[in-house]
């Protein structure tokens, strides 16, 4: 299943490690504030409004499964 959501990135030496759905844009960049401060300095998070495909974990949660960058 393919939707527009709103995703936290972490960034690792420029590439993407990790992505995860948050509710809102607000949410995210509280989300980043609070990672940047405890994270390391290669470390960088971002907040996206993208396309992505989900998938549905075994708990019935949504996922990440691909970002669709254009």
């Amino acid at each position: 299943m393919t939707e527009l959501v709103v995703a936290l990135l972490m960034i690792v030496h420029g590439e993407i490690k990790e992505a995860r759905i948050q509710t809102s844009m607000s949410e995210c960049l509280k989300g980043a504030r609070t990672a940047r401060r405890d994270s390391k300095s290669h470390v960088k998070y971002q907040c996206l409004k993208q396309m992505a495909e989900l998938e549905k974990n075994i708990d019935g949660s949504l996922s990440i499964k691909k970002l669709i960058l254009e």
